[in-house]
């Protein structure tokens, strides 16, 4: 017993001997210091995933439902990631952003959902409706299921998909660019049970006034699910013109098809089902009769080009494969122009997802002459066409429209978007372009470009009227068009000392083009394919910070007409403004191990702060005596 207790106080004495060379901080190197303190930030890096994997419940099973629609969404997530489409639920979910599914060409246009009505223009926007719903869709009143929409921009072609218990529905709509008359739809039913099911279609309503309708025959085919039968209806609508009321005439031409589809087992089955329409100007009633002929035989005679692309042969089923590669093409070709802007991370800043919106709804209300293969009495010529593009001189004279609050408004319902492209039309029109919304949708958005960074064509040269201040993000202007065979394209990138500088090339040309930079002091550059890259200047008075033109004479003697007093390179952005943009704060982005690790030091150094303060105000004073003043 003696020794057993004289072992535990030996053992005793040893721990705390131990302890002491801990508290006295010879115990700890700077090496064990550092795996200590490395230790705890890896400690409290991983703690909140294990946390969540040891306590907290698994994830439910997804919805079937909302699976099925997950599946029929994922080959939009990129393009809707990249501000190309627009992926919205029915009802939107939180993080999406609210826009609203359309299509138009300028001459017809429709929101894409299941009780919609055909609009057409009437002023500078596509606001009043026909009485006419052409949506086809799919009828389950049992069961509510899931619905989305999804918009792709750069092809004018909206889509549509419905998720239920026993089949899903894709749908796809577009309003016709080279044919505007034309409104195409494509259903596609997917059987997903091992079972053959029936599924019932809601038809087109039309609520005409005085209405009246025939049944024609334009396919050749016995095959009853090729397009044959079609029902020709003729209503007016009533206008108000100069305080008295007009009547529009308006003839639709649609196929005819069975109610009730049978779906094979695990099997699908696809519709398509195109609409063609004609409608007059504003008329009195006393030219009704020949207007409403003149009307019928146009839609008939736009069904039938229509069928002769869907149906090249005559007991073949339609394909629209090759008739809607020729819509997207007219869309590429009106996105070779175009604007890309630096993601900023702000709060309420201007974004692509918000322009990419704002220009596909403006495009989808504006005619594109050129490309049709038929056009009316008072569309413009080609020649005319060429014309107005290549003389755009005056436009676009004001500030910037980035700043412009009112045309960046939200566009989640028919009537907030209507207005928004009203605005930016009477907005181009009011500043000098007039004569490139002539020409059709490819002025307009030639138009829209320019007024994004306050480009003027202005007496045989090209300006650029951003103030320096507002280039703290990047900027990109693609193919600005300076004549018919001349593309211009202009950079403005802000580099790592924070100031912007413009990089200038040539798409194509025909001839030779210069450029100089604010003031015009230095000779011009002769401009190519390849980048030149300018300062960004400040001057006194303020002026453009960059003139292209192909006078190489005019731009020597510019300089002389500009009359500035000084001339200065641009101040770099303030730090915080880059990081707000950046990161969206002003503090600048870091990552979460940074702070995590930030706080793990703060923590260490106040506990040993602690133990330093309770070990000299609380050892035996006859102890720090005895240390202190040793003989």
């Amino acid at each position: 017993m003696f020794r057993t207790d004289k072992s535990n106080k030996i053992d005793l004495s040893e721990f705390k001997r131990k302890l002491k060379r801990v508290a006295d901080g010879s115990f700890l190197s700077y090496r064990r210091i550092f795996l200590l303190l490395l230790g705890i930030c890896i400690f409290f890096y991983i703690l909140p995933p294990v946390f969540r994997y040891l306590f907290l419940s698994a994830p439910e099973a997804k919805d079937p439902h909302m699976q099925c629609m997950d599946d029929r969404l994922t080959p939009y997530f990129l393009q809707n990631y990249e501000h190309d489409a627009n992926i919205r639920h029915v009802p939107p979910l939180p993080e999406e952003r609210n826009y609203i599914p359309y299509v138009g060409n300028g001459y017809i246009g429709i929101e894409v959902t299941h009780d919609a009505s055909l609009n057409i223009k009437t002023g500078r926007s596509m606001d009043l409706p026909m009485q006419y719903h052409p949506i086809v869709s799919v009828s389950h009143p049992n069961e509510a299921g899931r619905e989305a929409t999804v918009v792709e921009y750069l092809s004018g072609t909206a889509h549509r998909f419905q998720c239920f218990s026993n089949y899903f529905v894709a749908y796809t709509y577009y309003a016709h660019r080279t044919h505007p008359s034309v409104l195409m739809q494509e259903i596609k039913i997917t059987n997903t049970r091992n079972s053959i099911e029936e599924v019932e279609l809601i038809f087109p309503r039309i609520y005409f006034q005085t209405p009246t309708s025939r049944t024609v025959k334009l396919g050749t085919s016995t095959q009853s699910s090729v397009l044959k039968d079609f029902e020709v209806s003729t209503g007016t609508i009533l206008v108000k013109q100069d305080d008295t009321t007009q009547v529009i005439v308006v003839s639709v031409v649609k196929p005819q098809i069975n109610r009730i589809i049978e779906l094979k087992k695990r099997g699908s089955i696809s519709i398509v089902y195109p609409i063609a329409l004609h409608y007059s100007q504003p008329i009195t009633r006393d030219k009704l009769t020949e207007t409403t002929q003149d009307m019928e035989n146009k839609a008939i005679q736009a069904m039938t080009k229509v069928l002769k692309k869907l149906q090249p042969k005559p007991d073949a089923l339609p394909n629209p494969h090759a008739f809607h590669e020729e819509h997207i093409n007219v869309w590429a070709n009106l996105w070779a122009t175009g604007f890309s802007i630096s993601t900023s991370k702000a709060e309420n800043s201007l974004n692509g997802d918000r322009i990419n919106a704002s220009m596909y709804a403006v495009l989808s209300q504006t005619r594109s002459y050129e490309h049709e293969e038929y056009a009316s009495l008072k569309s413009p010529t080609k020649q005319e066409i060429a014309k107005a593009l290549t003389y755009a001189e005056g436009c676009y004279d004001s500030y910037y429209t980035l700043q412009a609050e009112n045309l960046w408004l939200s566009a989640s319902t028919l009537e907030k978007l209507n207005n928004l492209v009203s605005s930016w039309m009477v907005t181009l029109e009011k500043q000098g372009c007039h004569n490139l919304i002539r020409a059709g949708a490819s002025g307009v958005i030639q138009a829209m470009v320019l007024s994004f960074g306050s480009f003027r064509f202005s007496n045989q040269h090209l300006e650029c009227n951003m103030h320096p201040k507002h280039l703290h993000r990047d900027f990109h202007f693609r193919r600005l068009n300076y004549g018919n065979k001349t593309h211009v394209n202009v950079t403005i990138t802000v580099t790592e000392d924070n100031k912007a500088v413009i990089n200038v090339a040539l798409d194509r040309s025909d001839r030779s083009y210069y450029a100089c930079d604010g003031g015009c002091l230095d000779e011009p550059v002769l401009l190519t394919q390849s980048r030149r890259q300018f300062p960004v200047k400040l001057t006194e008075p303020l002026t453009a910070i960059l003139y292209i033109t192909e006078d190489k004479q005019h731009m020597e003697e510019l300089h002389k007409a500009i009359h500035v007093k000084e001339v200065v390179e641009a101040p770099a952005h303030e730090q915080h403004l880059i990081a707000l943009h950046r990161h969206g704060n002003q503090l600048g982005g870091l990552p979460t191990l940074f702070w995590v690790s930030i706080c793990a030091i703060i923590v260490v150094f106040h506990v040993f702060l602690c133990k330093l303060i309770i070990k000299e105000y609380c050892e035996p004073s006859e102890k720090l005596r005895y240390r202190y003043n040793k003989p």
